[in-house]
C-alpha cells in the first residue's frame, strides 16, 4: 500500500483489522509499517508510539461497541434493554476478538479527557441501569457486575471453555434473566428501593 494519504485514522483502522486477524498482542508498529509498505518511523507522524496506538485503538473499538449497543437498546427499557445491551456486547466480542480485547486495556488519561466515546458509553450504560431505579454508588457497583459477567462469559465462550452439553445460548439467556432479577432487587446502599420490571 502506498505511503501517500497515510493518516492517523487510516493507521487506527488498519490496527483494528490487524487486531482481529493477529490478536491484540499482534498490533505493533512494525506490523502496521509492513502493512502500509513504509518504515516504522513513518508512523510516528500519526501516533506517538505503541502505547498511543493501542490506546487509540481501544477508543476506536469502544466507539464501535457502544454504537452497536446504542442501536440495540433504543426504545427499550428494563429486562428488554438489558438483554439487548448484553446481546450487542456479546456479538461484538465474538465477532471482533482483537478489537474487543483492546477495549479491556487501561487507557492513558491524556487520550480519554473529554472523550465522546467514553461519555456516550457512560450515558447509555448508566441510563439503562437507572431504569432499575439505581443511584450512586449502586450504579457503579452494578456496572462492575455487568462488565465482569459479560466479559467473563465472552472470554470463556471464545476460548471454548464451556464443555458441558448445555446449550451456550440457553446458559447466556439464563444469565441475563438472573442479572435482571438481581438488578430489580438490588441491595441498595443509596437507600432507594427498586421494583421488579
Amino acid at each position: 500500500m502506498a505511503r501517500a494519504g497515510l493518516s492517523a485514522e487510516r493507521v487506527i483502522a488498519a490496527a483494528a483489522e490487524l487486531a482481529d486477524d493477529a490478536g491484540f498482542d499482534g498490533v505493533t508498529l512494525s506490523a502496521l509499517a509492513r502493512h502500509f509498505g513504509v518504515k516504522d518511523a513513518s508512523l510516528y507522524s500519526h501516533v506517538r508510539g505503541l502505547d498511543d496506538l493501542r490506546g487509540r485503538l481501544a477508543l476506536h473499538a469502544g466507539g464501535e461497541l457502544i454504537n452497536r449497543i446504542a442501536v440495540a437498546v433504543a426504545g427499550r427499557a428494563g429486562k428488554e434493554a438489558l438483554a439487548a445491551f448484553a446481546g450487542a456486547y456479546r456479538s461484538y466480542a465474538l465477532e471482533h476478538p482483537g478489537r474487543y480485547a483492546a477495549t479491556q486495556i487501561r487507557i492513558d488519561q491524556s487520550l480519554i479527557v473529554d472523550s465522546p466515546t467514553l461519555r456516550r458509553t457512560a450515558e447509555i450504560t448508566y441510563g439503562m441501569l437507572r431504569g432499575y431505579g439505581l443511584r450512586e454508588p449502586d450504579l457503579t457497583d452494578a456496572v462492575r457486575l455487568l462488565r465482569s459477567t459479560f466479559h467473563g462469559y465472552c472470554a470463556l465462550e471464545s476460548a471454548g471453555g464451556f464443555g458441558a452439553d448445555r446449550d451456550v445460548q440457553a446458559s447466556w439467556d439464563k444469565a441475563i434473566e438472573a442479572l435482571h432479577l438481581t438488578l430489580a432487587h438490588w441491595p441498595c446502599e443509596s437507600g432507594a428501593g427498586t421494583e421488579t420490571r
